[in-house]
């Protein structure tokens, strides 16, 4: 017994806790590791050559076509088209890849090379260790999102300009508020884009593969997709995580349409939060002296 009434012993447990790092603390560290990982440049690179090889391929054809959409049939009226027709194209399967090819690889590429363990065993609580990979998941999407709207954007304003759009519902938008519905637009995007996540998470925490994790998460998003299609299923489309994906689209009608992305909002939740929370009941009860 010490002078203080406690022992050495007694003391220990309340030294580690006052040496465990803060949760933002760790989440800074994945993003370190992130940032060091070539498959992290990747997807973004990939998306940002469709993008510029779409506006160099308008450009040189210097006319409007694909006037099935009237975004599309204004691509060289306005540069703010472009970044709409980008999400448009990208939403229902390129960015979801994107976002699932780190998503799920964030925890099993720790299993793969052994280093999870050796996290799980530092003075890092389990719960930290899920919400800062789940926070630099989903800080990737959202890069990835923002990036391709940037380039998408800059790269439309300079070869058509910054001119007014004309939205779906017809009417006419200046250029300012037309910038604004980009930003809104993609925004809004990030809503189902963070279920994706989430499951790509889940994934990558209990099959400890990545690969696995990577087409798991591609493979629900197509089977949703095919579910979609099938004769007799229509009462359950709306309530599909796939056709979240494009409901930022009813930003872009006037008046504003906030029906289909408060619908979203929380039909992402009933996908996104319980494959969090399986997440992370996974890792808090993995073996880590089994590996």
């Amino acid at each position: 017994m010490s002078a203080t009434g406690f022992s050495p012993a007694a003391r220990a447990p309340s030294v580690a806790r006052a040496r465990r790092p803060f949760t933002l603390t760790v989440y800074r560290w994945e993003l370190r590791k992130l940032l060091s990982q070539i498959r992290t440049y990747l997807g973004i690179s990939l998306l940002t050559l469709l993008t510029l090889i779409f506006v160099v391929f308008e450009s040189l054809h210097h006319q409007a076509g694909h006037r099935n959409n009237i975004f599309a049939a204004q691509i060289t009226q306005s540069g703010l088209a472009t970044p709409v027709l980008m999400l448009l194209f990208m939403s229902g399967f390129f960015l979801p890849v994107v976002a699932a090819l780190v998503a799920g690889d964030i925890f099993a590429n720790e299993d793969a090379n052994g280093t999870l363990k050796t996290i799980l065993t530092r003075s890092v609580d389990r719960g930290q260790v899920f919400a800062a990979k789940a926070l630099a998941a989903m800080t990737y999407a959202t890069v990835v999102v923002i990036v391709t709207a940037t380039v998408a954007t800059v790269a439309g304003i300079a070869s058509w300009g910054f001119h007014s759009v004309r939205t779906f519902s017809g009417t006419v938008v200046p250029a300012p508020e037309a910038l604004l519905l980009v930003f809104a637009i993609n925004v809004a995007y990030l809503i189902p884009l963070a279920a994706v996540v989430s499951i790509g998470l889940l994934l990558s925490v209990a099959t400890r593969n990545s690969a696995a994790a990577v087409v798991g998460t591609i493979g629900i998003v197509i089977l949703l997709v095919i579910v979609a299609q099938i004769p007799g299923l229509e009462g359950i489309q709306p309530y599909l995580l796939t056709e979240q994906l494009q409901n930022w689209q009813g930003l872009l009608r006037t008046p504003t349409d906030w029906a289909p992305v408060a619908h979203s909002a929380w039909v992402c939740a009933l996908y996104g939060v319980p494959a969090l929370f399986a997440g992370y009941l996974v890792l808090l009860r993995r073996d880590v002296a089994g590996g």
